[in-house]
């Protein structure tokens, strides 16, 4: 049988959802076969090195019939992911995390199963309305303290948040002559966050407030230009069919191939 693509939503360094008792269908896959997690991967969040608590999760994942593939999303530790492992796979972009743990880059274009995948992470933090706090700044402590005795919501910067969330303009312009190579047709389209002009139709669904910016813009373009059967995102924790083509996934795992 030709391989077979399946797609999911964050997992947030949790991955019981693909036990055998959530996701029996992997008994007949092989490693010619993909589960595609769409941004907020979260296996990968210590800082400095691997934990025994993510080694144990990523062998895991190494252990499994198929091979794993994953777009970064907000919550990644980004200083960490880039430093595994790169190398050029299906005719794009990874970093090798396991063998058959696989980090797929911005921008690049994979050939799957004989399906053309554009892969782009990345999205903004919408839990951050108090800030970013820095540890190298002299009152870091002092402020820490107060934000945690007032509850506020902020991160920290390469602890618990990464500039690199938001795509940088040589990501986008990667990702823009990856299509023009392939005349802006590609089969599937993954990302973490969605393009601008679907934000309103998550409102309506899923609390909170999830403003655009330059990377939905950007995905808004792409959108606009574009040629794809199906558009594939996370981000939002919710399993919605958002029009004909665009799709926010989350706990449930789609066939695609």
């Amino acid at each position: 049988m030709a391989g077979r693509i399946y797609v999911t939503g964050d997992c947030h360094g949790s991955f019981h959802k693909f036990s055998m008792k959530n996701f029996p269908e992997q008994r007949d896959l092989d490693k010619e076969d993909y589960v595609i997690i769409c941004g907020d991967f979260g296996g990968i969040w210590a800082v400095g090195r691997e934990s025994r608590h993510e080694q144990h999760w990523l062998d895991w994942l190494e252990a499994k019939s198929y091979t794993t593939l994953f777009v970064d999303g907000n919550h990644e530790n980004f200083d960490r992911v880039v430093g595994y492992p790169q190398k050029e796979w299906h005719g794009g972009i990874v970093h090798e995390i396991r063998p058959s743990v696989l980090h797929l880059s911005r921008g690049q274009i994979f050939d799957i199963c004989g399906m053309r995948v554009f892969a782009f992470g990345g999205a903004s933090s919408h839990d951050i309305s108090d800030g970013i706090l820095d540890p190298e700044e002299e009152d870091f402590l002092s402020k820490k303290k107060r934000f945690d005795r007032e509850y506020k919501q902020y991160r920290i910067r390469h602890l618990t948040w990464w500039d690199e969330e938001i795509a940088s303009l040589e990501q986008m312009r990667v990702g823009k002559e990856s299509l023009r190579r392939n005349d802006y047709a590609v089969d599937y389209i993954i990302t973490h966050c969605g393009p601008t002009s679907i934000l309103p139709n998550i409102a309506q669904i899923e609390d909170g407030e999830y403003l655009s910016d330059r990377q939905t813009d950007y995905l808004e373009y792409i959108r606009n230009y574009a040629n794809y059967s199906k558009w594939y995102f996370g981000h939002y924790h919710i399993d919605s069919e958002i029009s004909e083509k665009e799709v926010a996934t989350y706990n449930k795992i789609v066939r695609l191939i």
